[in-house]
């Protein structure tokens, strides 16, 4: 008990604990504003996209309601067009994409983060950022014009002996068949998927070898000390260490993949109809349509252009929403097996 409480002294006189507050200076407050007017321009930014798109697109949804989004044609002019099937080729090209990008950039940025002599690493990393600076126009050529010969025989092979899966299947094709013209394999889903996967790649890569090599060196250590391999190591401490870094790369990527444009553009063979066959030569996606009839639709075709790109607009948003919502609930370093 102390002294004023022991002799009886009123409730105001007695000691009350002192409030402290960090006093910011010049700069931090100058830091502090930048930031906050950053964060409102990306915003602002986004929104006057937004509604341009909502505004330019008006004309063309007021027209076909509710079946823009499940007419597969695309005839604007005849006030018959839909995105169910751009969207819906969209979507397995992102699908391809990311089934094969990321086991790549996970492998690869282990790789460089873990296994690569450190002498190796900064080369490694140089060439990944690298790829990541090569304009899409050149991965579309060399797609067009190198892989898409080479990669008949792998596509071939997958009909044949996946063709019983929807997915897999080639209309008009028997499994095995000698004879089958190998211009059905061309200008597939399947072709553009891998090109866009070795776009998006380094992107994700980058993003999880940093979190990768941010894994906590005692941890690491720790596993060592129990007896646990290098894969041991690595399964225990760095892959649930960068588990948000993961999800955060792969939507990165699928951001990406939903958007490509010319690449996809000079692989595909466009057509008008829900085409589910990746193998099947034949596909289109919202990018690519915009790209082939920008240059010469009406003023009615151009607002339904605006609406197939608002509609990706608003599936690149949901998906970069989702991708946030999941790696803020598993935020890299938050579990360890270790």
């Amino acid at each position: 008990m102390s002294t004023q409480e022991g002799s009886g002294a009123p409730e105001s006189d007695r000691a009350v604990p002192r409030r402290l507050s960090a006093a910011r200076g010049f700069g931090d407050r100058v830091f502090r504003v930048q930031l906050t007017a950053t964060g409102v321009v990306v915003l602002a930014i986004m929104a006057a996209v937004g509604l341009f798109l909502l505004l330019r697109a008006g004309q063309a949804l007021h027209a076909r309601g509710p079946a823009f989004l499940t007419t597969a044609a695309w005839q604007p002019d005849v006030h018959n067009f839909g995105i169910a099937a751009v969207l819906t080729g969209t979507l397995l090209i992102a699908l391809v994409a990311v089934t094969i990008s990321v086991p790549l950039a996970v492998g690869t940025a282990l790789f460089i983060s873990d296994v690569a002599p450190r002498r190796l690493r900064r080369t490694l990393i140089s060439m990944v950022d690298l790829m990541a600076a090569v304009p899409s126009v050149v991965y579309g050529l060399w797609g067009l014009f190198f892989l898409q010969q080479h990669v008949i025989g792998l596509s071939r092979w997958l009909s044949d002996w996946l063709g019983w899966i929807p997915l897999f299947t080639v209309d008009g094709i028997q499994p095995g068949d000698p004879l089958a013209s190998d211009s059905v394999y061309t200008a597939s889903t399947f072709v553009a998927g891998i090109v866009v996967a070795l776009m998006v790649a380094p992107i994700q890569c980058s993003v999880m070898r940093e979190v990768f090599s941010q894994a906590p060196a005692g941890e690491r250590e720790g596993a060592y000390a129990l007896g646990a391999t290098r894969w041991g190591m690595i399964r225990s401490v760095v892959l649930p260490y960068g588990k948000g870094g993961i999800i955060g790369g792969t939507m990165l990527g699928l951001g990406r993949a939903l958007g490509e444009t010319i690449a996809v553009y000079l692989i595909i063979s466009p057509v008008f109809t829900i085409q589910p066959h990746i193998l099947q030569t034949g596909s289109n996606s919202v990018s690519s349509l915009i790209a082939l009839h920008y240059g010469d639709s009406s003023e009615f075709g151009m607002s339904a252009l605006m609406a197939a790109g608002l509609a990706l607009f608003l599936l690149t948003l949901a998906v970069n929403f989702t991708a946030s919502s999941v790696a803020a609930r598993s935020r890299s370093g938050a579990q360890s097996e270790a």
